[in-house]
């Protein structure tokens, strides 16, 4: 899954990366390293410019709330359960189904974190002692370097309860992909703890390669069945993953300093 990640990067940098050709200055984050659900994330999208004469395609970076709400919702209040939506099924899941076929996106980041039960807290798990598991945080990210290009969807919602003329009369919202982890060796692992990231945890946001950009982001590719092909893992050994201090798991804990590589698991953690 992805329930947090890092997005530190300049929306100039991003520009470069995906080919901006719009973005508002005033719709600038900062920067943030510990990204959690019902967040507001930069979002990189395909969709003709409101009100402009000209009716194709731009590429935009928007800002959007993580926590994709059907554009049917009631409420809201669903969002931050819907922050996934799995590979194998977001054709035909109600919830995903209309998004997958006319509005998906790209969601960048430095990359993901996910926890792992270290080896004694699971003895003791099996051993029906009821201590609170306590997880070692790893963050995943490209071994190159460059962004980590996660596929999303987007969506609209208009809340009723509010004038048209409302700034927040719409809501939108997005969610990303996760596919099965991959099995095969990291291209770099920690000495201590997972090699792979089927290790980590058995799924893992579905990154797209930049050959994919341009067919993922295409408004006019609306038919399931050819989108399917597009949310095939990318190739094996791409990404690397080390332990981090345990302060990500609190949200409000934020800063660079969250990145720092541990030498290994944190004590009490260890595998």
């Amino acid at each position: 899954m992805c329930g947090r990640y890092a997005s530190s990067r300049r929306p100039e940098d991003l520009a470069g990366v995906f080919e901006i050709e719009k973005w508002e200055p005033e719709e600038t984050l900062e920067p943030d390293y510990n990204v959690a659900p019902t967040k507001e994330v930069y979002a990189v999208l395909d969709r003709p410019v409101k009100d402009a004469a000209d009716p194709r395609p731009v590429r935009q970076l928007r800002r959007l709330r993580w926590g994709l709400v059907p554009s049917w919702s009631k409420t809201p209040e669903g969002g931050a359960r819907m922050i996934n939506a799995r590979a194998e099924t977001v054709h035909e899941k109600p919830s995903y189904r209309r998004a997958f076929a006319a509005r998906r996106c790209i969601v960048p980041a430095d990359g993901y974190y996910e926890w792992v039960t270290g080896q004694q807290e699971r003895d003791l798990e099996v051993e029906g002692k009821k201590k609170r598991p306590r997880k070692q945080p790893y963050f995943v990210l490209p071994a190159d370097g460059s962004v980590f290009a996660m596929a999303g969807l987007y969506e609209f919602w208009r809340d009723r309860t509010l004038p048209d003329d409302h700034p927040q009369a719409w809501w939108v919202t997005c969610s990303v992909i996760t596919t099965e982890a991959e099995t095969t060796p990291l291209a770099v692992a920690p000495a201590e703890g997972p090699h792979s990231l089927a290790e980590i945890h058995p799924r893992m946001p579905l990154m797209l390669t930049p050959d994919r950009w341009d067919a993922w982001l295409d408004p006019s590719r609306t038919d399931p069945e050819d989108l399917r092909s597009l949310l095939a893992p990318p190739p094996a050994g791409l990404m690397r993953a080390y332990p981090v201090s345990t302060a990500v798991s609190n949200v409000r804990n934020n800063g660079p300093e969250l990145l720092k590589e541990l030498e290994g698991p944190e004590e009490s953690t260890l595998f």
